[in-house]
């Protein structure tokens, strides 16, 4: 999670810029898509969830108080019950709490990158480039008030009560308002009183939001006109399945009672088995994207196959 974490940090910044006033908005702001990155680890943290209670259970005398209160089959529900949670959590979480805030970490990274390409305000200033700088008083949001400004490639100097970064069609721009603009140049000599001045930064194009595939829930993206977002949505329906089918054999290795030193070679197979078909998953998902012979049809026969196959593997190795 950790790495995660990290990488959608490097992605924002590229180090290309001083993040140096902005690295904890940057750290915030990443916190954002972590939703859309727990769900794929569920089906893994529930197996090694279920291989450590396994060994609480064995070497643990809290088992034996709980058998007190609750019988085999009750202890047994009482776990397919908490399973049934985690999938209603992980439904939850897919459709609707990780698009939300997936679109939301989009816009602040959005805004954040954009920023970064301008500069950061440090000390009361603000330097674009060799282009313009900005004397300020005070700053809020993009806004910046009772300034000095100094445009270099026009010989323009301007005092106004405040300015402001607006986006337009593909720039930047820096609207001034309420102030006086001196221009030396030897094409002119002027002083302007203005109520409102805009100064485009033709050289500064800002990056536009793209919707991508966490944009949707599942519904939506098997609708999308797109071939690569309904694959997507279908890749999505299988991860239902897919966790369903790692519940039960979760709950097969809790109740695995038989004491042998290969326990953990047995565990270790399973989980290997299980991250094999995740890794295959993706493999199809490329096919599906990219080969025009490998339709939806193959896609859902291979990987229902695979998943029986898993099921009763693990149930026999946990005889």
């Amino acid at each position: 999670m950790g790495l995660i974490w990290l990488s959608q940090i490097i992605r924002i910044i590229e180090f290309q810029y001083s993040i140096s006033n902005q690295i904890l908005e940057i750290a915030g702001t990443t916190l954002l898509a972590l939703p859309s990155f727990i769900n794929p680890l569920v089906p893994f943290l529930i197996l090694i969830g279920s291989f450590m209670l396994n060994s609480k259970i064995k070497n643990s005398s809290e088992i034996i108080i709980l058998k007190q209160y609750l019988s085999y089959d009750k202890l047994k529900i009482l776990f397919q019950l908490l399973i049934l949670l985690i999938f209603l959590i992980f439904t939850l979480n897919n459709e609707i709490i990780s698009k939300n805030f997936y679109e939301k970490y989009k816009i602040k990274e959005l805004e954040i990158r954009n920023n970064l390409k301008l500069g950061t305000p440090a000390q009361k200033e603000f330097h674009i480039d060799d282009i313009v700088s900005i004397f300020f008083e005070k700053k809020i949001d993009n806004t910046f008030y009772d300034i000095e400004a100094i445009i270099y490639g026009q010989n323009q100097f301007i005092v106004s009560n405040s300015v402001e970064i607006e986006l337009s069609k593909s720039n930047f721009n820096l609207v001034f308002l309420d102030g006086e603009r001196l221009t030396l140049n030897d094409n002119q000599k002027s002083k302007t009183i203005f109520d409102k001045f805009t100064y485009v930064l033709e050289s500064k194009n800002y990056e536009e939001l793209l919707m991508d595939k966490d944009h949707y829930n599942t519904f939506e993206l098997i609708s999308h006109p797109e071939k690569e977002f309904r694959n997507h949505g279908h890749n999505k329906i299988f991860q239902y399945f897919f966790l369903i089918v790692v519940g039960l054999i979760s709950l097969k290795i809790i109740f695995f009672y038989v004491n042998k030193m290969n326990n953990l070679s047995r565990f270790g197979f399973i989980f290997f088995v299980i991250l094999l078909a995740q890794i295959l998953n993706s493999y199809l998902i490329y096919l599906l994207d990219n080969a025009h012979i490998f339709s939806i049809v193959y896609y859902y026969i291979f990987n229902f196959t695979l998943l029986f196959a898993i099921y009763f593997l693990a149930r026999k190795i946990l005889k």
